[in-house]
């Protein structure tokens, strides 16, 4: 008999808006008389899983697309590894750590990477499906008879295993700490290195600082060292990268690759594939259905996991997990997209007490996009917000008839405002190039003050990109995203801009989303927090060596996918392209 899944998305169910519970109006289980589905608590609609025929007419007709009804392949029939209620996402096995390698985990949000984790960490006790307890010790061990998490569930029981976990909510932090960030670390410091690491973290300036007053990056870089200083044996990261720029993010690679040794393993959840390449020596692809089921697949060496990811298609589980292969080419100048000026500046400065920023001249033109790339506390937003109107420059002048719409770095929305209202009529009017691709019709009935960081992301986006602008300015509009909904968003850019003939400029941090989207780069450079010089638009290769000599690396492309790779620091070809001055793809 086939296992079926029956999912009700709770925060989408609108029985007040539906009426007529069509769900329950149309099952025929229900017609004949049977309750399969019900109203359940709160007036949301339940399913009997048992009754379910899984013919899927009830997900068909709910207007609100609360319903996923799933028939599991007969190799998930036994019983999932946690679910977390009735009606609600099911996992069903395990990413496992294995000692001397950094081991990564890959796949979209709300698949169960961050699930999984949290159990591997203690911190969530798995129920093993059983909704009315938490599984025993021996429950657990019993269950993973035959494969490797036996072993490692066996060594956490008889305590051989310490975990020092890094979560990905790093934001919070604030909420549930106080004081100054040198006490966090010297609390959790169990083997007298905050000095050490404080150094490699460059934590050195805001030792003193009180944890609330610290930027999203400098709070990053603290819950890396906090899960650092502390002594374990399984080191695990959810999201190491978000917020750190690209010298940051090179410190941090370094050290999750340099961390295991025999008797030390570590975990980690990555959407910078970049990053996530370079860090790591074996990887599981996480696939299954968002927000309804989550499976981890056998580890596969890095290189082959990443391009079996981006291929979709896992060939020993014999799953297809997206319909089309995901590659990137090599982008030649277009010389055609030069020719109609949208826009230029002069010199220009902008003095602040302690930070001051200079431009070089530079232009854009109308059908182009612009990456801006740069460590942070160099100018970026500053510069960005002068384009957008929002700051005046001390010296020189922008172009005021140029129109701007303009997606902030921070987000942050009090607001009871349903996304229906804040988007207005431009969801109809750009519903099939900008909303639908984004997925936000499941959104629009909900205020903007209960979306999540990647839901309010990507609602942001949709108002930036539908406005009737001449130039587009979005300001870290990968974070919070999956790899997949950032290669769909650079799609969604590149058409936006090609198709209305905008120009749209990108700041952002993950090399490999700037490197597929881009058409000219400018780069910034000088002191963080004392001054930055804005250099460019240049061509992608002259922007990317100038960035890439800089923080001393080289990429080059993947032979089968053209993906971006950095190179082994002096490798053969790393020492080949350092030579010829080619430090991007030679």
């Amino acid at each position: 008999m086939t296992k079926r899944l029956a999912i009700i998305h709770k925060d989408r169910c609108n029985p007040e808006s539906c009426g007529v519970y069509k769900c329950i109006k149309y099952c025929p289980i229900n017609r004949k008389g049977e309750n399969c589905i019900y109203k359940a608590d709160g007036q949301k609609a339940g399913i009997d899983e048992p009754l379910c025929i899984g013919c899927g007419i009830c997900s068909n007709t709910c207007p609100f697309n609360a319903i996923d009804i799933i028939n599991l392949p007969q190799a998930l029939e036994k019983d999932p590894i946690h679910r977390y209620g009735k009606n609600m996402f099911e996992l069903f096995s395990l990413p496992i750590p294995i000692f001397g390698k950094t081991v990564g985990t890959l796949g979209i949000n709300g698949i169960g990477k961050s699930t999984a984790f949290k159990i591997l960490a203690g911190i969530l006790p798995p129920n093993l499906g059983d909704l009315e307890k938490d599984a025993s010790t021996e429950e657990i061990i019993d269950r993973f008879k035959g494969t490797e998490a036996h072993l490692f569930f066996e060594k956490v029981n008889k305590g051989e295993i310490k975990v020092s976990y890094k979560p990905q909510n790093v934001d919070l932090i604030p909420k549930t700490t106080k004081g100054k960030v040198r006490q966090l670390l010297e609390k959790v410091d169990e083997e007298n290195k905050l000095d050490e690491i404080a150094e490699k973290l460059e934590l050195t300036k805001f030792l003193d600082h009180n944890i609330k007053d610290i930027s999203g990056g400098e709070l990053q870089r603290v819950a890396i060292a906090a899960t650092l200083l502390k002594k374990a044996n399984l080191y695990i990261f959810d999201e190491p990268t978000s917020y750190l720029d690209i010298k940051q993010r090179l410190k941090i690679t370094n050290i999750l690759r340099e961390l295991p040794d025999d008797n030390t393993s570590v975990l980690v959840i990555e959407h910078d594939l970049v990053a996530l390449d370079y860090m790591t020596d074996l990887i599981h692809i996480m696939y299954g259905k968002q927000a309804c089921f989550g499976v981890a697949a056998h580890p596969r060496a890095t290189k082959e996991a990443i391009n079996t990811f981006l291929e979709g298609f896992l060939k020993e589980e014999n799953v297809r997990f997206r319909d089309s292969e995901i590659k990137f080419e090599i982008k030649p100048p277009d010389s055609k997209k030069h020719i109609n000026k949208l826009t230029s500046w002069p010199e220009l400065t902008k003095k602040f007490e302690s930070f001051t920023l200079k431009t070089d001249p530079g232009e854009v033109y109308r059908g182009e996009v612009v990456g801006i790339l740069g460590e942070n506390g160099i100018g970026k937003t500053t510069f960005v917000k002068i384009l957008a109107g929002q700051l005046k420059p001390d010296s020189g002048e922008i172009d005021t008839e140029v129109t701007v719409s303009y997606k902030p770095q921070y987000l942050e929305s009090d607001s009871d405002e349903l996304v229906a209202s804040f988007l207005g009529d431009k969801y109809e009017k750009h519903k099939n190039d900008v909303m639908d691709p984004l997925n936000i019709e499941p959104l629009l009935t909900k205020p903007l003050n209960t979306l999540s960081g990647g839901e309010l992301q990507k609602v942001s986006i949709a108002k930036a990109l539908s406005q009737d602008t001449h130039l587009i300015l979005l300001d870290e509009p990968s974070a919070y995203l999956d790899i997949e909904m950032r290669l769909l968003l650079s799609k969604i850019i590149a058409n936006i801009a090609y198709s209305h003939n905008k120009t749209i400029l990108v700041v952002d941090h993950d090399i490999l989303f700037l490197d597929y989207i881009s058409d000219r780069l400018l780069v910034f450079s000088g002191e963080p927090a004392k001054n930055g010089t804005v250099q460019g638009p240049f061509a992608m290769e002259k922007g990317m060596n100038s960035l890439l000599k800089e923080v001393n690396i080289t990429l080059r492309r993947d032979s089968l996918t053209g993906r971006p790779r950095i190179n082994k620091p002096d490798s053969v070809k790393d020492q080949e392209q350092k030579k010829s001055g080619k430090y991007y793809y030679a």
